[in-house]
């Protein structure tokens, strides 16, 4: 016989001898003599019998463990309640059969399995009330507190808090909290919450002048009113419960790195407008574009040394199936470790390795990007997963990823799956059909000479190693220059100000997400890499509104003198992040890329200085973001026409990358964005089509 058949067994002759003491249950003989309604009579009886069921503190602790962790097996339940002798067994089975009799427990036969019922969640709600109102009417003074249970009000716990928490002297939190103690003591309450007594803490610190002991010790996350609002405005929820859960704890961490984790002077001036922080809630957790090498992420398949235990274990991919299996599972975890963009690299070479068979790396292809795409997003922009093609590769294997890629982008409205066409040692030309048709059907691909994301973010680094970018960081070159009184060499100096502190804060974030990826947080990066000793991480700082700021504030026309000014603005900014560089022992590079939310940089700078003022420098809602060719031009331009030159010279100085967009009309012909990227990937070196 089964373990589990003598469990179930036992259970079914719970009438031995329980050997409960007479004071530990209050029996009740109920008298059914008396004249009256006999269903009254069996109602009253009924909730007398009930109530004796809930005299006992054993029966109760039953009824909360079902509650909280049922359904339960008999010997689960048993040791869960802490009878777990010999001897115990029939006290045990006693308080067990009371329950079943009077309906407050059912047992499953067929599961062999005990549940509380709906009648037992009832008592159980009525014990709970019944003993916080005792408590209160009791009249002394209680403390409902974050751990959900209900404590009687002790001050010396506001020190400890104190001493421990926000690290105060013991004779200021003592101080501090004897003139707490009686203002909760003014307030005649006998019922307060920790949220409550924490904020009168904190305000007698504001009072005190202790603002810094004050944001150690202050509660974060989200005011009620915005909570119902998010609830209430469901049709912004685009990724269903994941963006509720994302939200609130985004929410929570951004307020902790503005109070707590960045320099007071660096949240300031996010705060203000001069510069912006993009996944401010994702900032000290992971990084934002990381370049890895596919050979390097499958060949021991899935072993994350412990970490996410749901996650089945894989093995290296033996096969094209199994690689098909794999991958999704690879990108859908790497995907959850960068903020901004995740570039695979040597795709080609993995796929030619498993199979030469074009039909079916494309059917499988398909299927890797289809299911990859239902990848967790942590922001209201995705993180986008990309490879990098070379055009130098196998030209029926590339035409096959390209087919699968505008098979999977027919189906998806707003593909976070992305390509960048490397063509350093190929040609668009031999390619330029199919690309264009996959910048008609709204694919996301950025043409680029060498290694970079779908942003242009460049990767310098000449070995297979993983790359890390830390971004996110975006300056407000307008702002600069309005408070620079149209004097561009002070415009440079303020400039150069900002950035220094900017890149401090940088590196302690570098330091921060490498702690947290040694410490497994990010179990992919943390196993499948060795960057942090490679010390192949880098920082990134993003430059918006550059042709404003010294064109349209400045007042520097767009001539050669004023293209000068432009040019030699970005060459202080390089030299400069590459000097703090060298001094803390880090790469910095400059950029000019698309970055999220920059309207709010117009709405401060409209509130600072004017609607008016903003709007005369404006051509859209936002401060230029990047640079832009107008595809209907290209037939016209060469190598040496003035735009084009200009273009190369900012690519060149900029060594973060710069973003050059080739905006289409959504009525655009294949056959004319055929033209344009091949004449584009003629004259410079990194381009984003976009329909």
């Amino acid at each position: 016989m089964g373990k589990q058949d003598a469990d179930f067994e036992e259970e079914l002759d719970m009438d031995v001898d329980a050997g409960v003491d007479d004071d530990d249950d209050l029996d009740l003989e109920i008298d059914d003599g008396s004249s009256g309604d006999g269903r009254l009579q069996s109602t009253s009886k009924r909730v007398r019998m009930i109530f004796s069921v809930m005299a006992s503190p054993n029966r109760i602790d039953i009824l909360r463990i079902l509650n909280s962790k049922g359904p339960l097996t008999y010997s689960e339940l048993k040791s869960l309640a802490g009878f777990k002798s010999k001897k115990e067994s029939g006290k045990f089975a006693y308080h067990l059969r009371k329950l079943l009799r009077q309906s407050l427990v059912a047992l499953n036969k067929s599961e062999r399995r005990y549940t509380i019922t709906n009648l037992g969640k009832l008592v159980l709600s009525l014990a709970r009330q019944i003993e916080e109102r005792s408590i209160i009417e009791s009249g002394k003074m209680y403390v409902r507190t974050s751990h959900d249970s209900i404590e009687e009000f002790n001050s010396d716990k506001i020190i400890q808090s104190l001493v421990r928490e926000g690290s105060l002297p013991l004779e200021l939190s003592q101080k501090i909290t004897e003139e707490v103690e009686n203002r909760i003591y003014k307030f005649q309450t006998t019922y307060l919450t920790g949220s409550l007594i924490r904020e009168m803490v904190n305000n007698v610190l504001l009072e005190h002048g202790h603002e810094e002991y004050r944001n150690k010790l202050a509660r974060l996350g989200m005011p009620v009113f915005e909570v119902q609002e998010m609830f209430t405005n469901v049709e912004n929820i685009r990724n269903g419960v994941e963006d509720v859960l994302f939200t609130s704890g985004k929410n929570t961490l951004a307020e902790y790195l503005l109070t707590n984790t960045l320099p007071k002077d660096i949240a300031d001036s996010h705060l203000s407008g001069e510069l912006h922080i993009s996944n401010l809630g994702l900032w000290s957790l992971i990084p934002d574009t990381i370049f890895l090498n596919l050979k390097e992420l499958i060949d021991d398949g899935i072993d994350l040394k412990g970490k996410c235990p749901n996650v089945t274990r894989v093995s290296s991919p033996k096969s094209l199936d199994d690689l098909g299996k794999l991958l999704p599972m690879i990108f859908n975890l790497v995907s959850k470790e960068s903020s901004q963009e995740i570039v695979i690299d040597d795709i080609t070479t993995v796929l030619g390795k498993f199979s030469k068979n074009p039909a079916d790396i494309e059917k499988i292809l398909v299927d890797v990007f289809t299911m990859s795409s239902t990848s967790t997003s942590l922001d209201k922009s995705p993180t986008v997963l990309s490879f990098r093609i070379p055009l130098s590769g196998d030209k029926k294997l590339i035409n096959t990823i390209f087919s699968a890629y505008n098979t999977f982008v027919k189906s998806t409205p707003a593909p976070k799956i992305g390509l960048v066409i490397d063509y350093e040692k190929g040609k668009v030309v031999d390619y330029s059909e199919i690309l264009a048709q996959t910048v008609s059907l709204g694919g996301n691909i950025t043409f680029s000479k060498g290694p970079c994301s779908t942003n242009a973010i460049k990767n310098s680094s000449k070995t297979p190693e993983p790359s890390i970018k830390l971004g996110s960081l975006s300056i407000n070159l307008p702002r600069l220059a309005l408070e620079s009184s149209k004097d561009e060499t002070y415009f440079r100096a303020r400039l150069v100000l900002l950035m220094k502190p900017a890149i401090a804060a940088m590196a302690t974030r570098k330091k921060d997400v490498s702690d947290l990826i040694r410490r497994g947080v990010n179990p992919i990066l943390a196993e499948k890499t060795q960057f942090m000793q490679k010390n192949n991480s880098s920082i990134v700082l993003n430059f918006i509104g550059l042709k404003e700021a010294v064109h349209k504030i400045l007042g520097h026309k767009e001539d050669k003198e004023g293209k000068e000014i432009l040019n030699k603005v970005l060459q202080t900014a390089v030299d400069i992040a590459h000097k703090k560089g060298q001094e803390m022992g880090i790469d910095v590079s400059i950029s000019m890329v698309d970055s999220d939310d920059l309207t709010r940089f117009v709405t401060l700078d409209s509130e600072k200085y004017g609607k008016n003022s903003i709007m005369d420098v404006l051509d859209g809602d936002h401060y230029s973001q990047g640079l832009e060719l107008d595809s209907t031009e290209l037939d016209k331009l060469t190598a040496k026409s003035e735009i084009i030159s200009d273009y190369n010279k900012i690519s060149k100085i900029l060594d973060g990358g710069v973003l050059v967009k080739l905006p289409f009309d959504t009525k655009a012909k294949e056959s004319d964005i055929q033209k344009a990227i091949v004449k584009a990937s003629s004259l410079i070196s990194s381009f984003k089509p976009i329909k």
